[in-house]
């Protein structure tokens, strides 16, 4: 029998890097932003609580750095300069941005699987091993003595892990907010238990705690082979409570927007739990798989389809780095590629809401098959994340121009929220065919070409979007996908992804346009305790605690037993 590799890395002799001047272009791609918020108004003890909550983020920072890329004798000696720093970014030697090409010489293909399973495996090979928990989001294939094995990531990542819950259970003795607190001690177990569904629940419980974290294996991006692994990140949070309030509202229209989705009622039977929620926060931490390439701006969570019927989701709005993106990547991408006539209707707000619904979006449709197939997730496989975030994208446009139809929201046009819309396709699908955000750009904006949703005026060079023709792409656009999803139809979005998810040679000029004028494709942070301004500041335990003992490795207490 023909054994497919899954693939490999190559190695060569030294003569290696890229040149230098195209390094530098792809360094000066990223705009460089610092993510701070006040924290004069923090109390001592929550800011030593926030230093513990980004010396665990660090920590998931370290585990995907492992788990995105095994090394090699060829870059293992990078060690400074600019190579070092776009490895950095890049969390290897692979562009994120540049549709996973390899940019350090004598590195062939990033594997599909990542740093997951063996680089030598075989499809053959793993669908031989005879063990059930090796599609376990959580675990890990790895070679011993000849043979496949599959290891869990409390016993793989062990150490990092152990430290990071030991961080987690120090800031749960400095915070005030006793919900807060369970949270950090049910997610500093589940670190090393494995088990998340405890946390998770906890994490969805709490309604007025001003800090947060959100952290643990979560996203499946990385793993490109089978779509399963999850892949280690964190962010610290501070909550706009201010921005959070505004977005109370519309949390009560959530049933509405499901029942009202444009799709036959068997696609769209499943009901959202009810413990849904709005958030904006100011974001003072970003570690691993959500800082690789690309940064997220906001996210739906938990991804446990039972668990999002069963309670809901909170969708998270980064409002300190939406804010970074739009003023130094929307804004000049607006002025660029948008008709004269439109760009005053790219604005922050409808940036702000288009992001927002994009993670509202995430869930509504249907998480579950309607032929037995099993979840979506299951019967699309690689395929599931580009055509999720496509969902995403274009049911949020959906919902806002049901809301603002029905004078829910009433701030600016509706027709700023198209136009952002349109504008921020440019901006996303330069993130490539590597990111299922990129593809699912890719398609929306060739399908949208199709259908007339926009003409390009070649005198200006620009793109003008036609509201009623974009408003009937945008409604057969979600009933397609929808009936994809529910379906479970892996042909059908195979054959989508194939044909409309790439950039065609028109874009491309356009893109290149972008790029000759200097706008960046995304950013990078500088963050962490010394620019929040906490590494010299003095330690101040809370009136009401003892001093914390670190506990050795062997004495550390056992996980406490998940909830069902």
């Amino acid at each position: 029998m023909k054994k497919t590799l899954i693939s490999a890395v190559c190695f060569s002799a030294f003569s290696l890097f890229a040149a230098k001047d195209s390094l530098k272009m792809k360094l000066d791609a990223y705009k460089t932003v610092q993510l701070t918020t006040d924290v004069s108004k923090i109390e001592m003890s929550e800011r030593e609580g926030l230093k513990q909550l980004i010396r665990a983020a660090e920590l998931m920072d370290e585990i995907f750095r492992q788990q995105a890329y095994a090394g090699s004798p060829i870059t293992d000696t990078i060690r400074s300069g600019n190579m070092f720093k776009y490895m950095n970014i890049n969390y290897g030697p692979w562009d994120r941005l540049d549709d996973n090409k390899p940019f350090v010489k004598g590195i062939g293909p990033k594997p599909l699987g990542a740093n997951f399973y063996p680089t030598d495996m075989t499809i053959e090979e793993f669908n031989q091993l005879n063990d059930p928990k090796k599609k376990d989001p959580y675990t890990i294939i790895v070679r011993e003595e000849g043979q496949l094995k599959v290891v869990p990531y409390s016993e793989a990542y062990q150490q990092p892990l152990r430290e990071a819950s030991m961080s987690l259970r120090m800031a749960s003795t400095m915070f005030k907010d006793s919900g807060f607190c369970r949270y950090l001690r049910a997610r500093a177990d589940a670190l090393l238990s494995n088990q998340y569904d405890a946390s998770d629940r906890l994490w969805l419980d709490m309604k007025d705690n001003q800090f947060d974290i959100i952290l643990g294996p979560i996203e499946n991006y990385e793993d490109k082979l089978f779509g399963t692994k999850t892949a280690y990140e964190a962010y610290v949070l501070v909550k706009d409570l201010e921005w959070s309030k505004k977005l109370d509202k519309y949390v009560a229209y959530l049933p509405e927007l499901q029942s009202n989705l444009p799709v036959d009622a068997v696609y769209k039977a499943e009901k959202a739990g009810s413990s849904s929620q709005l958030n904006a926060y100011d974001v003072v931490y970003y570690g691993g798989d959500c800082n690789s390439g690309s940064k997220t701006i906001a996210v739906n969570l938990p991804n446990d389809e039972n668990l999002q019927i069963e309670k809901g989701t909170r969708r998270s709005q980064f409002k300190n780095t939406i804010k970074a993106k739009f003023d130094y990547i929307m804004l000049p991408i607006a002025n660029a590629l948008v008709h004269p006539s439109q760009r005053a209707h790219v604005t922050f707000n409808a940036f702000f809401a288009n992001t927002m619904f994009h993670e509202v979006a995430h869930g509504l449709g249907i998480k579950n098959t309607i032929n037995n197939k099993g979840t979506v997730r299951e019967a699309l496989g690689s395929y599931y994340s580009a055509l999720e975030e496509g969902k995403a994208d274009i049911l949020g446009l959906y919902m806002i121009t049901q809301l603002y139809k029905k004078q829910v929201l009433t701030e600016g046009q509706l027709m700023d929220y198209y136009v952002t819309f349109m504008a921020g396709v440019f901006r996303s699908v330069r993130f490539g065919a590597a990111s299922a955000h990129g593809q699912a750009n890719m398609i929306r904006f060739n399908y949208f070409k199709e259908k007339g949703a926009f003409i390009k005026d070649l005198k200006t060079n620009t793109y003008k979007i036609d509201f009623n023709a974009m408003s009937i792409a945008m409604e057969d656009l979600s009933q397609l996908i929808l009936k994809l999803q529910g379906d479970g139809d892996l042909a059908g979005v195979k054959q989508l992804v194939e044909q409309k998810g790439k950039i065609m040679p028109e874009l491309q000029k356009d893109l290149d346009q972008l790029m000759s004028k200097n706008i960046p494709i995304d950013v990078v942070f500088e963050q962490g305790k010394e620019v929040l301004g906490l590494e010299n500041m003095p330690a101040q335990m809370p009136n009401n605690t003892a001093p914390i003992q670190m506990v050795p490795n062997d004495k550390m207490p056992e996980p406490l037993p998940q909830t069902k």
